[in-house]
């Protein structure tokens, strides 16, 4: 009963200091969602990188010319800038050729990613990437057909003018519901027969993933000349996931031979793992976790000391109401639990308000990356908690302040 009383002459005394109050549980609000919003968008942004290279596969592997994994941005210290000549479409096509082992090998190159895509009156803008590949392209990017079919052998030798495009493109393109499938469309300066359209897999981290299209290899060379020119990936699906290191190990003994090395020269190629890149991208994102962990702790310190603040100008202005309530027979226990309780609930109050930001902002990013986002438990508990001891805090020192009062010189204060 005497708690249940404290609490309710609590909330009869935030409720006449209402806009105080308020701004006061809004302050740990922005920490507490500065906290968990961060926390829970980094695991949304775990949980779609986790996904999106798992789409590749855990047996796949990429060989290609850059010294370091990492996708844009300087090395970091102690990596090798990007020295390694160019992989010509010739050495792509000469390992492709010679690597026996069971596997799907692909090769692709990044023509460029500002073409633009014309049909009839209608025209996409120049943000297009224009991917030269071959008939493993689909099967090793872990891609499907919606509509159509695949690159045929013929058509890859042939150097046909024949393009698989994105979903993006289709919406852009199509008209009046009539299908794009087997129409003609114009990039750059040529041509192109639509025989595919690749199922939509959304937005990740890197923008959208639908935004493109790709045309044979063989016929990038010949209408994309110069652009062409830039260093080919080779991306290889082991049929038996447990074969993947055996794999990895031929195909460098393999790719050596193709670019003449002998045995004392070092690789000037890099063999990675599907998995290496989420886990550079991972490992990257732990530094914004500690980041986003300092400014929400940064934030709440400042809530705390504005929390205890607000409770000793309360002490103050009730010098008299404490005088009274001792006058009439309340214990120091009694007046230190009731200012205690109003600096909780003050914490409470913001704490909720907080985690409820936190999770819209983990749920928008989620959205936004296409990965499943589930309600951090464990982000809500430990924002309730915090707040808690917050307000334990906080209200502490005004709580023991107000329960030492005299009695008689409160009563007698103006």
């Amino acid at each position: 009963m005497l708690l249940k009383e404290n609490i309710g002459i609590a909330f009869h005394a935030l409720k006449t200091n209402r806009l105080r109050a308020s701004l006061t549980a809004l302050i740990i609000a922005i920490g507490i969602a500065a906290l968990v919003g961060i926390l829970t968008s980094i695991d949304a942004l775990e949980m779609g990188l986790t996904s999106s290279f798992s789409d590749l596969g855990a047996n796949t592997f990429t060989i290609q010319n850059s010294p370091n994994v990492r996708r844009g941005g300087p090395p970091r210290r102690g990596e090798r800038k990007n020295t390694y000549p160019v992989i010509s479409y010739d050495q792509a096509k000469n390992f492709k050729q010679r690597f026996s082992f069971p596997c799907v090998v692909g090769l692709n190159n990044l023509v460029m990613g500002s073409a633009t895509v014309k049909y009839l009156t209608k025209k996409t803008n120049p943000n297009v990437m224009l991917i030269a590949t071959d008939e493993a392209y689909l099967a090793n990017g872990g891609l499907e057909i919606a509509q159509g079919r695949n690159f045929s052998p013929t058509e890859i030798t042939n150097a046909a003018n024949v393009v698989l495009i994105g979903a993006d493109i289709v919406n852009k393109l199509q008209k009046n519901q009539k299908s794009i499938l087997n129409e003609s469309i114009t990039i750059g300066s040529g041509k192109y027969r639509v025989i595919g359209i690749v199922k939509s897999k959304g937005a990740s981290m890197q923008g959208s993933s639908d935004n493109f299209v790709a045309i044979p290899a063989s016929n990038a060379r010949n209408t994309f000349s110069t652009q062409s020119n830039g260093s080919y990936s080779i991306l290889v699906t082991v049929n038996d996931p447990t074969q993947l290191n055996k794999a990895v190990e031929e195909a460098g003994g393999v790719f050596r031979s193709v670019r003449r090395l002998r045995v004392t020269d070092a690789n000037n190629f890099t063999v990675t793992k599907s998995d290496a890149f989420a886990k550079d991208l991972v490992k990257d994102l732990s530094y914004i976790r500690s980041a986003g962990i300092f400014i929400g702790f940064i934030t709440l310190l400042g809530a705390a000391i504005g929390l205890m603040n607000i409770m000793l100008v309360s002490v103050t202005e009730r010098t008299r109401e404490i005088g009274t309530l001792k006058a009439l027979g309340a214990t120091q226990t009694n007046i230190r639990m009731q200012f205690l309780l109003e600096a909780i609930i003050i914490g409470q109050i913001g704490g909720l308000l907080g985690v409820f930001l936190g999770i819209l902002m983990g749920y928008g990013v989620g959205s936004f990356v296409s990965a499943v986002f589930v309600i951090p438990w464990a982000w809500i508990l430990g924002g309730v908690a915090i707040c808690a001891v917050v307000g334990v805090v906080s209200g502490y020192y005004p709580a023991v302040k107000a329960a030492k009062l005299d009695p008689i010189e409160a009563l007698r204060y103006e």
